[in-house]
């Protein structure tokens, strides 16, 4: 039976298009079938003096339209990204369900959720062909927003849902809930929702706790909160969160964003609930190494003048 890999990048980037080629190369000597989604190599050939490469690789490829990703996703074992944390939030949000893990390469910046850096790009290949790896969970969220006591949106996210007011307003006055019972009400610039996975990302930015990936919970941060409570809450991740805005403000504008990618504006007197999603995203880990050293690796943590013992992951 033919094994199919699924590569995934970010079509306007150099660096990715030269990855993706190397990628395909290599997974078609182990034997196994590239598939590309032509709307991110149409314009390849425009952009490379090795065209006539490209071309001959895309040819043994599985060239699809992404209407035909939902039959796709079952026919494909793994999913394998090159890019940034942006690209491989777009990938979850197309993979989110399928139960196909997600191997993150990364080509950006910090890349917390990539799993290999550009220069092991061809181990992270081979270990794939070898199917060589482990598969961890990552808890999402499941959004709904909820306006005269009707369901207006439904979107879901791996890192956050984050109310934001617009540049137009000064404030939006709010009130948290958790399980359904009051926390706190105040005015403030937006409130996150996030999980472990999204702690690092905008939670991070805002004041949040860094939580490690395998710690189950949720998060709340206010952003820039006008109130003496108003300090980040972790609480059980069965728990429902609960962002109530008041009906009454007159400069109201705000909206929601999931992931940085997905929005909806906002109407006054809407309430944004979210939750545990019954479909985790599912990332293909290369390293058994502790998050710690992730952690201290990607912000280049200063870690000089520890004495203590340092055991071997």
């Amino acid at each position: 039976m033919s094994r199919h890999i699924m590569v995934l990048l970010h079509p306007q980037r150099e660096e990715s298009a030269v990855a993706a080629v190397s990628v395909w190369k290599a997974l078609l000597d182990d034997g196994i079938t590239p598939v590309v989604l032509d709307e991110e190599v149409l314009d390849f050939a425009e952009r490379s003096s090795h065209a006539d490469v490209q071309q001959e690789l895309l040819s043994r490829c599985e060239v699809i339209d992404p209407a035909q990703l939902a039959t796709w996703k079952t026919r494909c074992e793994l999913v394998i990204v090159l890019g940034g944390d942006g690209t491989i939030l777009r990938a979850a949000e197309r993979f989110h369900g399928s139960g196909v893990p997600l191997m993150g390469v990364n080509l950006g910046h910090v890349g917390f959720l990539a799993e290999s850096e550009r220069e092991d790009l061809a181990e992270a290949v081979h270990r794939a062909s070898q199917r060589d790896y482990l598969v961890e969970e990552r808890l999402a969220l499941d959004v709904t927003v909820w306006h005269e006591g009707e369901a207006i949106f439904n979107a879901w996210a791996l890192n956050e849902a984050t109310i934001e007011k617009t540049s137009k307003a000064r404030m939006i006055d709010v009130v948290l809930g958790v399980d359904a019972r009051p926390v706190s009400s105040f005015g403030c610039d937006g409130v996150i929702l996030a999980t472990p996975t999204g702690s690092t990302a905008y939670a991070f930015s805002a004041g949040g706790p860094i939580v490690w990936p395998e710690v189950e919970a949720l998060l709340l941060i206010p952003i820039s909160a006008h109130a003496l409570f108003t300090e980040p809450l972790v609480v059980n991740p069965d728990s429902r969160l609960g962002v109530e805005i008041s009906p009454r403000n007159p400069d109201f504008s705000a909206v929601l964003w999931c992931d940085g990618r997905r929005a909806l504006e906002l109407p006054a007197g809407a309430r944004i609930e979210a939750k545990r999603s019954q479909s985790p995203i599912k990332l293909a880990r290369l390293h058994k190494g502790p998050f710690t050293d992730r952690l201290v690796a990607k912000f280049r943590l200063p870690v000089s003048g520890w004495r203590g013992p340092i055991e071997e992951a």
